[in-house]
């Protein structure tokens, strides 16, 4: 446990779930709605990124790329909420995904990360759910940042997040401030056949049909 509600599980994907996972992730970066550059009110984020299930974009959500050719967001897959529902459920943040037993996982981030993307410090926020956020991650290994609730500053912890890797954060650590300072280039499996890193993060959005803009 990396701080109360906050969970490493390392190697949680065997090396045949990442191959299906990348290559899950090769397909939904194709156009459209494909993998895109995002500009945030302070700029271009280095990292590139698609959504599933709802398009994430700053600060909201939407059923379309409102923030580029306004195609329709990709389908959001079940059998990745259940992956994310199991891993939830061995960190002991356990989320039921039944009608009335809780909001079900129905939003992915797909990150990619070059040898010089970064990530800042920033909460997930934007969900109107207060499911456990569970993160993947497939190739390089990467210093990940996890701080609390009350801001971007110290205290945090560092962890090391390599392929094969789940974090899952809830309850008192749902909107804990996290980002990755770096990455470690050339690290990946090599088995797995990836450049760079990718980070699959799994959410409930709690919105109703519309979504909701800034």
């Amino acid at each position: 446990m990396v701080a109360e509600g906050a969970v490493h599980l390392p190697g949680w994907l065997a090396p045949a779930r990442q191959r299906d996972l990348l290559d899950a992730c090769r397909e939904w970066a194709r156009p459209p709605a494909g993998l895109r550059t995002v500009r945030t009110r302070n700029g271009v984020m280095s990292v590139r990124q698609l959504s599933l299930g709802w398009h994430w974009y700053p600060y909201g959500y939407a059923r379309t790329v409102v923030d580029g050719g306004g195609e329709p967001v990709k389908p959001f897959p079940a059998w990745l909420g259940e992956w994310a529902a199991r891993a939830a459920a061995d960190a002991g943040l356990p989320h039921p995904e039944h009608p009335g037993g809780g909001d079900p996982f129905d939003i992915a981030l797909v990150n990619f990360y070059d040898a010089t993307a970064r990530m800042g410090m920033h909460r997930d926020g934007d969900e109107r759910s207060p499911a456990p956020v569970v993160s993947f991650s497939l190739g390089d290994a990467c210093v990940f940042r996890f701080g609390t609730a009350e801001g971007r500053g110290r205290p945090w912890s560092d962890v090391e997040l390599r392929s094969g890797d789940a974090f899952v954060f809830g309850g008192p650590a749902r909107l804990a401030y996290h980002g990755v300072p770096r990455t470690r280039p050339g690290t990946a499996p090599p088995a797995l056949g990836l450049t760079g890193r990718v980070n699959v993060t799994v959410r409930a959005s709690g919105l109703g049909p519309g979504g909701f803009t800034p």
